[in-house]
């Protein structure tokens, strides 16, 4: 995120040049993003990537008309031109006062080691670390495969209400799937985790404990009958069963709203 953006005065100016030709209300949203991930497949790392994000958007409202423009140029002279897209595109006529900025609030993940920074040798060998142990559930195992990344987030959103606002958000996952084959057939298993954290959050007791959990699953699920098939009595509990409903039947009956027709059951 351009360092210069950071300045108040910059937003002020931003703003004011969006509202320059009218308008009712008018927003500026920045983000920068960077990612990571690693991807151990087969005992090969396949992947080992990296990638950065930024941009802004900003966006005019005048009675019924919004405008909106944006640019990957965080820079004064970037957003300035984004501004006047937008305000032509949602101009009234009107003139406006200048923009007054309040004290601007910061909120941030808390978190000690980012995904985006950590060594990369360290996840490499985690990643490893977790294959092996997967891989000592049984040999019936014939596929595992390891993953690690995350990302931080970056955000800055202020208004002509005077609002200033930025974040920083952290997110972090480990994730191991595994195949199992057996006179069963073919099983698999995957166990997840991620957090709004840092990498920290990757220790190696949760990586062996995350491979122990998916091959397992893989190995028991060779075992496992057949589901029962035909005409059976399903019991929805409250809750999860609240969800599992409208996944499965909430939709349609959305679409049918939205087409104007009756909903059926």
């Amino acid at each position: 995120m351009s360092e210069d953006l950071a300045a108040v005065d910059v937003i002020e100016r931003v703003l004011h040049a969006a509202q320059r030709r009218g308008g009712d209300f008018a927003e500026l949203f920045v983000e920068d993003r960077t990612s990571r991930a690693a991807v151990l497949d087969q005992r090969r790392v396949e992947t080992l990537a990296s990638g950065h994000e930024h941009g802004a958007g900003i966006r005019v409202i005048a009675g019924t008309t919004t405008g909106f423009a944006h640019t990957a140029d965080l820079s004064e002279a970037g957003l300035l031109a984004a501004a006047e897209a937008a305000a032509t595109a949602a101009h009234d006529g009107r003139g406006v006062s200048r923009v007054a900025l309040g004290t601007p609030e910061r909120h941030r993940t808390d978190y000690d080691l980012s995904p985006v920074g950590v060594d990369k040798a360290r996840t490499v060998d985690q990643l490893r670390r977790a294959d092996d142990v997967a891989r000592s559930e049984g040999g019936s195992l014939t596929q595992v495969q390891v993953s690690a990344g995350g990302s931080t987030r970056r955000l800055l959103i202020a208004n002509s209400e005077g609002l200033v606002a930025t974040d920083e958000q952290v997110r972090t996952r480990f994730t191991v799937a595994c195949v199992a084959e057996g006179d069963g057939g073919m099983q698999t298993g995957y166990r997840p985790f991620g957090t709004t954290a840092g990498y920290e959050q990757i220790t190696n007791d949760l990586v062996e404990d995350t491979a122990r959990a998916a091959a397992r699953q893989a190995i028991t699920k060779l075992a496992a009958r057949p589901a029962p098939s035909g005409d059976l009595p399903v019991v929805l509990a409250g809750g999860s069963g609240g969800i599992l409903f409208h996944e499965a039947c909430g939709h349609g009956l959305e679409a049918d709203a939205v087409s104007g027709s009756r909903a059926r059951w």
